[in-house]
């Protein structure tokens, strides 16, 4: 339906990422709006947020909403995939509104402004910072002349980079100048919000190397526009997390805090100067106290809603395209700031994608890939690998110096959830022990690190026709909470039941067994799975056995600490690893690796706490009192409807498995623990 003055106005949203929920969010506050489908190429991802904004439509793909009838298409996609979306929307005859930045290069931005003009079509970009509450309130003390004539801006913003979720590299891995392309084109609107159009722009950037995914993580821009000068930090390694505007002028200062909801401003008083210092300061601190609690309560409460700029932007482009009106921001707003973007990011784009490029360089074959090798049992093998003479690849997301050293190994720098790198790294391996996978971060990393990495290895794997593989799985993937006490714990014991009430770790570990024992099943992957107990050795005595939690700098031992684990000693693993590549009834079997010798919670920690003396802070707390605890957090997270890190479930699930039968491991590996629990503690703990 072309777009058209209406009473009503159908929407369309394409991207269903975090932004989505809030133009949703905002858009189901429009009794005007009818949002007609939410369209994604990870089609999941669609249906779950259709279901959850009651929206009767989810597809793949933009053309398959065109029963729908759209007016107007919001495309909430990665910048890279703007220009092509927003063009067919507008060849539908829709209003489109795009979030920033416009797109990656003036060229598909002149595109966009030209196809829109043409048709009659209002396109619009959502400038959001300038609807944040509290920046408004700094431009209205601005324009009122409460500081006089303005001078200069500061922006200050430390940062958390979006995970990677794995697949084909996106352009937030591959763009050197990515983070500066997706904030950095907020500061400078900002600025010119304040100073007026920017005349010149000079950038620096440096490559701390806290996260491989993210090249250059430190920015700063110095800018001169027609009123002033501005600059602009941008980290992703300063902490603690701060968004911040400094608006100086001849008459007075505004400080903008926008995690914290609060505008300040400091005007030049009477008097002599240190007196008017003091006074603002008190007078702001005094306001202070009341305020932030209040703007605490109000985000509590849902009276201050998470990211207001959004959407404001979003309900405000709604409304100029039902009414026929100027979008708050237009193309050629966005236009203006792209022609700024497009030299300052052209050298860090050149350094990151020659640096990418670099990493696939043809390798000669070698015996064995390691994946995970910069880890505890990563490295432990790696050494025996190189002990008994075997050439040696391994796949880590950096440089490890040990291995630069070693002729006799081969780095390749990536991630697991990169398929090029990890078809690159298999390729001349002839076995590949699979042991990485994701240990920390939020579910996109467990899905890059743990589910997209193992799903890579298999095809390439298959792909290059390896002699075997051999995959490092996890204990957590059994039926914890449903287990009888008594029962005995061998290779066919039940799964977890709930995998998404324990957590990522244990949801992409039961996912990504499964995936190789397809494999096996479907495609004749040979193949051999391995389920370690909890394993233990020198530089890992910080790490918290089974059943106890590190809370708050301590170690909180939940239940009876007689309570058995099922431990096994690193070198123990690493023999299971080696036999796996050889043993030849191996392939297509999986096997648990647990040392049968019955060792106590109780008595793990006592010989931890003699080695860590003051260091190791101990507590324990009975299982009724944590699950307590679990239903208070279950609560709280309903009322406020988000996940919360801690269940009742997952209490009942902290209970160790015990009772193994190993037998499989011994008749077709071969494998019994050479050095046992007893002479791993002496070892580990002295």
């Amino acid at each position: 339906m072309p777009a058209s003055a209406s009473t009503r106005l159908r929407v369309a949203i394409v991207g269903a990422g975090y932004v989505a929920t809030h133009h949703l969010a905002a858009l189901k506050r429009l009794d005007f709006v009818d949002v007609v489908g939410i369209c994604d190429s990870q089609l999941p991802a669609a249906q779950a947020l259709a279901q959850r904004f009651g929206v009767a439509r989810a597809a793949a793909r933009l053309e398959d909403l065109v029963d729908a009838q759209p007016q107007a298409v919001y495309v909430l996609t990665p910048p890279s995939s703007h220009p092509a979306i927003a063009l067919a929307a507008l060849d539908m005859g829709c209003h489109v509104l795009v979030e920033k930045p416009m797109a990656d290069s003036v060229a598909d931005c002149e595109a966009m402004i030209a196809s829109a003009r043409s048709r009659g079509l209002l396109l619009g970009v959502n400038h959001s910072d300038l609807f944040d509450p509290v920046l408004m309130q700094a431009l209205q003390a601005v324009r009122d002349g409460q500081i006089g004539e303005v001078v200069s801006v500061d922006i200050i913003r430390n940062s958390e980079y979006p995970p990677y979720a794995g697949g084909p590299l996106p352009g937030s891995v591959t763009q050197g100048s990515y983070p500066f392309r997706d904030l950095g084109v907020h500061g400078l609107y900002t600025i010119e919000a304040f100073l007026g159009d920017i005349e010149h722009a000079e950038v620096a950037f440096q490559a701390r190397g806290a996260d491989p995914n993210l090249h250059f993580d430190e920015w700063q821009a110095q800018v001169r526009a027609a009123r002033g000068t501005g600059r602009l930090l941008l980290s992703w390694n300063a902490r603690p997390m701060e968004n911040r505007v400094f608006v100086r002028g001849t008459r007075g200062t505004i400080e903008v805090d926008r995690f914290l909801q609060t505008c300040r401003v400091h005007r030049v008083l009477p008097g002599p100067k240190f007196i008017g210092i003091v006074a603002n300061s008190f007078i702001s601190a005094f306001k202070d106290v009341f305020r932030i609690p209040w703007n605490v309560v109000r985000f509590a409460t849902g009276m201050l809603k998470p990211s207001p700029g959004i959407r404001h932007g979003a309900q405000a482009f709604a409304q100029a395209a039902r009414d026929g009106a100027a979008p708050p921001f237009t193309g050629e707003d966005a236009l203006r700031i792209a022609r700024l973007l497009e030299p300052l990011c052209a050298e860090p784009d050149r350094q990151r994608l020659a640096l990418l490029e670099s990493r696939y360089t043809e390798l000669p074959p070698v015996d064995a890939l390691v994946t995970g090798a910069a880890g505890f049992l990563g490295r432990r093998l790696v050494a025996r690998l190189r002990a008994e003479g075997r050439s040696v690849r391994v796949l880590v997301r950096r440089p490890v110096a040990a291995y630069a050293l070693d002729p006799g190994v081969q780095s390749v720098i990536g991630d697991l959830g990169d398929p090029r790198i990890v078809d690159h790294a298999v390729k001349g391996a002839g076995v590949v022990y699979h042991v990485g996978a994701a240990m920390r971060g939020g579910p996109r990393d467990f899905e890059a690190g743990t589910v997209w990495g193992t799903r890579n290895v298999v095809d390439a794997c298959l792909a290059h026709g390896s002699r075997r593989l051999v995959y490092v799985s996890s204990m957590s993937v059994f039926d914890h909470a449903g287990r009888a006490p008594t029962a005995v714990m061998n290779e066919s014991s039940a799964y977890e039941p709930h995998p998404e009430w324990r957590g990522a770790y244990t949801q992409t570990k039961l996912s990504a067994e499964r995936h190789v024992r397809e494999a096996i099943e479907r495609q004749g992957l040979p193949a051999v799975i391995l389920r370690p107990g909890q394993i233990f050795g020198p530089g890992a005595e910080k790490v918290t056995p089974n059943g106890v939690i590190g809370l708050a700098g301590r170690w909180v031992a939940v239940g009876s600490g007689a309570q058995t684990l099922p431990l096994v000693y690193i070198d123990d693993v690493v023999d299971a690893l080696v036999q796996a590549a050889d043993a030849p009834g191996a392939p297509g079997r999986i096997f648990n690796i647990v040392d049968t010798s019955a060792v106590t919670q109780e008595a793990y920690l006592q010989r931890a706490q003699r080695k860590l003396g003051g260091e190791l802070k101990r507590l324990r707390v009975p299982v009724g009192i944590f699950m307590l605890l679990g239903w208070g957090v279950e609560l709280l997270g309903k009322l406020l409807k988000r996940d919360v890190p801690l269940t009742r479930y997952r209490v009942r699930s902290l209970r160790p498995l015990a009772n193994f039968d190993t037998t499989a491991a011994r008749e077709q590996l071969g494998w019994t623990p050479r050095v046992g629990v007893e002479q791993g503690l002496d070892a580990t703990f002295g």
